[in-house]
Parts: C-alpha cells; structure tokens; sequence
C-alpha cells in the first residue's frame, strides 16, 4: 500500500454530473446500438446461480459472448495433438531471473514465481484463447455456486486422484489455511494482498474431506479466481513457513511437474516430471528455466542454451529477417519503423508495472542486444547461420501502455487540462507505430480494464471524446491557460524558459508527420539525465506545427515527463517524444527527464515525482477484483498521507469505487460486466490514464518446439509442451 504526501492544493474534484453523465449516455446509447438477443448469456448468468452440470466446468454457455470476435491476435503456439507430441527431452525456457520465493502471494513474487506455479502447483481455472477462466478437470470434479441468498456458498468437489508430493490428499484443510492466511487479519503472514479472500465467513468440509464448502461475508463475482495457486497445508498454515520457507524450498509438487534442482551459479532452475501426478504425463522430461538477460537472448537461442525465449521487438527482427519476414512498409521519411520505431515494454515481474521498452536502432548501426545490421537493413552473414532454425511467435498480452497523468497537484489537478491532453494525444496513430512494424493489429485499446477479445470488451474512450487539437486548445483557454497570457515580465509568449536552441530561431528539420515534431533522432537530446532530478525544457515554440506556449498567473505550462532511460528504454523514450510532440501542438511544453529503471517506479511513479510517465499495466479475468485498487479514489489516512494503493495518478471519484463494489459482488455475470464497463467510461472521464496501445508478445522458439510460444490470453498447459516427433 503506497502513501504520498498530501498534496499541495486539494486533488481534482470528481467530475460534475455533466461529465458523469454524458459518459454514461456515450456509453448507453453504444450499448443499445450493439447489443443483440441475448438467450444464451442469460441462460449461462442464470446457471451461474444453480448447481447445474453447466457450471461444472464454468465455462461459458454460448450466446453472445461466445459468438463475440475473439482477440486480434490470437495466441501462437504452434498447436500439435499429445501424439504428436515426443515423449522424452529437456527444453530449456529463458527467463529474467531464478525466483525470489516460489510464494506467489509475497510481494516479491514475479514472473519465474509464477511460471514454476503454473506447472507445479494446482491451478483450479486455467484461462482460454479469450482469457476466459475454465474449470481445470485434474483438480476439480465440479465448481458451483449452490447459494446467493442470504449468503453465498460455492461448492469445490475436488478430483479424488490429487495429491501432493508426498502422497497425501489434496483436501479441504489445504483450503482453508489458504484462507486463513491470506484473509488479512493476522499479520503473522506477510501477505501481499488479501483481495477476496478477505470476504470469506468460512471455509469448511463438505460432505467429504475432497468437497469444500466456501461461505462468503460478502457476494464476490470473482470467485473463481480464489485458490489459484494453491499451497499446502503445511506452508500456508504458520507465519514463519508462508514467510520464510518458500524462499528456499520448493513447496510439494501437485502439478505435471515437480522442482527438481537448482543451480544459482548457473541461473538454472529444473523441473522434472512429477511422479505422482494423475493427469496426463508431461511429454518433456525436463522443463529447465535459465536466467538469461535479454540483450543475450537470440545468441541463447541460436547457441542451443535456449529453446524458448521472449524477446524484444529488435532482436524478433533479427530472427525475422533471416526467416523470410513478410517485407516491412517503410515510414514517411523513408525510413523502416521496424528498426526506429519505438516498442512496447517488456514483461514487468508478476503484479507489477513495465518500466523500460524494446531496443531497436537504425541500420548499421550497433543494437543494445549486441547485434548489428549492415548497410540495407541486411542481417550479417553470421546471423544468417545462426539463427536458421528458429521462429517467432507472435500475439498480443493481456496488457497494455499506458499515459499516467499525475493529478495530486499542479496543472493536472484541473480535469479540463487533463481533458486535453487526452484529446490531444493520438492513440491510434501511437499504435500504428508501435505494432505495425511487427505485423500485429494496430488499434489503441478502448479500456482500462479489459483487453480486446475477452468478454464484455467495450472501446468506451468516447467518454473522454477522439483527437481533437482545437478542442484540446479550448479546454486549455478555459482552465485559464491562455495563448501568450500572462508572461512574466521581461520575457516573451514564445520564451523557451532558457533552453538554448529551443526558440523562434531554432531552425531544426521539419516535422514531416504532420505531429508538430521533427525526426525522431533529432530530438534525443530532448531527454536529460534525470540524477539531479531535473531535465531540459522540450519546447518546439518556434517549430512547424507548434502552439505558442501557454501561461496561467504568469507561470508556464510545462509538465514534467519521466522515463526510464536504461539502454533497453530508448523505443519507450521515443514514444514519450511523439507524446510530447503531439503536446506541443496545443502549446504544452514538456520537459522530458530519464532516470534509472531501478527507481523509476519507486521513486517516481510511487512517489509521485512526475506530471507524465509512460508504464505498463496487466489486466485479466477478474477486474471487478483485481483492478479496483488500481482506479480506487485515494483516502486521507490518520498521519495525513494520501492512502493510493495502486492508483498512482492520484484520481478516482466514488461513483467508481462504487461500480467496482457492485461489479464485485454482482453474480449475473452480464449485470456485473455492464457495471465495469461504466465504470470504464467513468475513468476515461477523469482523464488521469490514456491506455495508448496493447503490448506485443514476441517469443523465439526453436522449429521443433511446440504447444509454447506466445499465449496471449491463454494459460499455458505445461503437461503439452515438448518437440514435434
């Protein structure tokens, strides 16, 4: 739980009924034009209700939901039949780094934490191409909500085969020390959060030591996301064990796998097969996770010490162009926007934000990975050989880029100067140059909380209106930030605030986009050194495509725009340039200031040391639960700080809060999704988080390799993975 200090001036007020309301009318008269006869998702809300053997498997049951589109991109796994699949052989999986604690629950858990999770522990819904959460049959018979009123129950009947590594049964005791630990009232667990478990009365045998009665406080929509992954009795049931002895040992292996070796000199974690498992037998015998830094990825992959690897958007291309890519359309001033454009950021740790992005540099020049290109945009001869046997696989990840506007104090604590910002920034045009380059559908994602293919997708960024410069401009006039208004004295509209070479007489290269900046090389110098913590200016006031600067009360409207600038941040940095540039054409001047990625998140974002920044959030199955802490209105606390938890742009209303309590304790699970999708318009109303454009998913796999890749929405089903015989 994060704390600021409390702001300066009050934060933005709520936004009035008018702004409320006409989101809601946006989005009401959206949902009227789309929605069609819905018999099938009736029938499913109501079978969500009654143990009927539909919601055995809680599933889905048609309707519309599930004639809906599925994702723009859908996963790429190259997907092969178990018999087709060899039954023997060890793949070897890059990862950042060996897990900090094998506790998913701990706050340093990440994203090797996970992966060992999910093939070794039990995972009650696993998520399919939709990111829609399915009943997994090796650990659960049946899953049901048998009652909602006056409380409500859900019924676990477990699988009578699962076991733990010792041999002992998987039973309701193992629940409810999950329970009990992670309910947030005894602070012997140090428990990174508690969100759902905390509405549980009680959690109890049913009619057997394998059914489990759950008996909820308080309605929770989101139930299925609860005991995943779950740990055994003899971790979760005391402090010192949930706390410390995870982070040396394995927990017992109730999965295809089983925690076989560790070697911290050689970055390499094993996992064997499990040989209590009663499922399908994993067809690899050995799953290998070796830390290898990302800069080092494609020679991992190309020497045979990797198998399976994501990647950055620079090293994709590498292998891609050795692989016969399809040919790239090259940008306005001539040039490919797969080796200048910016990338999205890498995967962040499990919970956690992205901070940096993808390299990518011009032809001929040096990449961060290592790696060069000669001349035309041609792999070097060694490339060619190296890299012959491997693919990419490519999707899209259930997250996405966003723009944070810090609205604790200062200009963007007035809603109608955030407001335009957000109608000045072109998302779509964002998007295009981000994933275009790599093949991948380029739209801006349209909400905060779901990404597109899952259900109750809804593009609800109408409530904060399109791109709109001269609307932006007039918001500003009217927030009382005027054109050349208001100068100190002794300086002119156009003054730069002391930037040498950034005035009416800086005669840089025109813009050739039409973006109100110039080419992409010519401003990296816009980007200081942020260890002092301050930066240069980014004013264009004398550029083609540039707004004379605006001032309030003789001060000037400059906002403070912080990146990371790690050597793997310079396509993030260059999406924050056109960012700026796209400003600068309403009059914002931006002062863009690049700080180390180590602290860019502690010290910045959490901290709120910024106006603008550029980061990553994930999103998934159970918004109602999960992303209400990210959108929640930040409380006063006793000291005087400001409670945000996750919200670390400062702004929420209640009429949010209020909407993701409904929506979390909302069974009928079109009424629930309705409600998030209001919710959604109501955050983009704010105007205090601009989603730009989902984040691609690139992985680099060996030929051979199958039923891996890039998932997107799905879960991985470790037991599949292996060589194609």
């Amino acid at each position: 739980m994060a704390r600021v200090a409390p702001p300066s001036s009050p934060p933005s007020p709520s936004p009035g009924p008018g702004a409320a309301a006409a989101a809601d009318r946006s989005r009401a008269g959206r949902t009227r034009r789309a929605r069609r006869p819905r018999r099938g998702a009736v029938l499913l809300a109501a079978a969500v209700l009654l143990p009927l053997p539909l919601l055995a498997g809680c599933s889905g049951g048609g309707g519309e939901e599930d004639d809906a589109e599925g994702p723009p991109a859908p996963r790429d796994i190259a997907t092969v039949a178990r018999a087709k699949v060899a039954d023997r052989g060890t793949l070897t999986w890059a990862i950042d780094a060996l897990p900090s604690t094998y506790n998913a629950f701990q706050a340093d858990a990440d994203a090797a934490t996970q992966r060992v999770a999910g093939a070794v522990l039990p995972t009650l819904f696993t998520l399919d191409e939709r990111g829609r959460p399915q009943r997994d049959p090796d650990y659960l018979v049946s899953a049901a909500v048998t009652q909602r009123r006056p409380r409500q129950v859900v019924v676990y009947k477990l699988n009578p085969k699962a076991v733990w590594g010792d041999g002992s049964a998987i039973t309701a005791a193992d629940f409810e020390a999950q329970w009990k630990a992670l309910r947030g009232k005894d602070s012997a667990f140090w428990a990174a959060h508690n969100a759902g478990y905390d509405r549980i009365d009680r959690v109890e045998r049913g009619a057997d030591d394998r059914e489990v009665k759950v008996t909820f406080a308080k309605s929770l929509a989101d139930w299925p996301a609860l005991f995943t992954p779950l740990y055994p009795k003899s971790v979760m049931g005391s402090g010192i064990a949930f706390n410390d002895s995870l982070r040396k040992e394995a927990p017992q292996a109730a999965g295809p796998f089983q925690v076989a070796a560790r070697d911290d000199k050689q970055g390499t974690l094993t996992l064997a097969r499990n040989p209590r498992w009663w499922g399908d037998r994993a067809r690899l015998e050995k799953l290998v996770l070796r830390a290898v830094p990302r800069d080092q990825r494609v020679e991992a992959l190309a020497s045979g010490k990797a198998d399976l690897a994501e990647l950055t958007p620079a090293a994709a291309e590498r292998i891609m162009k050795v692989t016969a890519a399809p040919k790239e359309k090259s940008d306005k001033d001539g040039r490919s926007p797969g080796l200048t454009g910016s990338r999205s950021p890498v995967t962040p740790p499990a919970g956690h934000p992205s901070v940096v992005g993808s390299p990518s540099a011009p032809g001929g020049r040096a990449r961060p990975d290592g790696s060069r290109l000669d001349g035309a945009n041609k792999p070097a001869a060694a490339d060619v050989t190296a890299l012959r046997g491997l693919v990419v696989r490519k999707s899209l990840e259930p997250a996405y880029t966003q723009l944070a506007l810090n609205a604790a104090s200062g200009p963007l604590a007035d809603e109608r100067v955030r407001r335009a910002i957000a109608r000045a920034v072109d998302r779509k045009a964002l998007a295009e140059y981000v994933l275009t380059p790599l093949g991948l559908p380029a739209q801006p994602l349209g909400s905060h909380l779901l990404v597109a293919g899952q259900p109750g997708y809804e593009d609800n960024s109408d409530a904060v209106g399109s791109v709109d410069p001269h609307a932006a401009m007039a918001l500003l006039t009217d927030a009382g930030w005027k054109e050349g208004h208001g100068a100190a004295p002794g300086k002119k509209a156009a003054d730069t605030g002391g930037v040498p070479g950034l005035g009416k007489g800086d005669d840089r290269d025109e813009d050739d986009d039409g973006d109100g900046g110039g080419d992409d090389q010519s401003n990296a110098g816009a980007v200081a050194d942020g260890k002092a913590g301050h930066g240069t200016a980014y004013d264009n006031g004398g550029k083609a495509g540039a707004a004379p600067a605006r001032f309030k009360d003789g001060k000037k409207l400059v906002l403070r725009f912080v990146l990371p600038k790690g050597s793997g941040a310079e396509p993030l940095r260059a999406v924050g340039e056109r960012i700026a540039r796209q400003l600068d054409a309403i009059g914002v001047r931006t002062e863009l200031v690049a700080v180390d990625d180590g602290g860019f998140f502690k010290d910045h974002i959490a901290n709120g040391d910024f106006d603008l920044a550029l980061y990553g959030w994930p999103t998934g199955p159970y918004p109602a639960t999960d992303a209400r802490p990210v959108f929640a209105k930040p409380q006063p606390a006793a000291d005087g700080s400001l409670v945000v938890e996750q919200n670390y742009t400062r702004v929420g209303t209640d009429q949010i809060d209020r909407l993701f309590d409904q929506a979390s304790t909302e069974l009928d699970d079109e009424a629930s999704r309705d409600l998030i999708g209001r919710a959604d318009a109501r955050i983009w109303a704010v105007a205090a988080s601009l989603p730009l454009y989902q984040r691609p998913e690139l992985v680099g796999a060996r030929r051979t390799v199958v039923n891996a890749g890039a998932f997107g929405l799905a879960s991985p089903r470790y037991q599949d993975i292996g060589f194609e015989r």
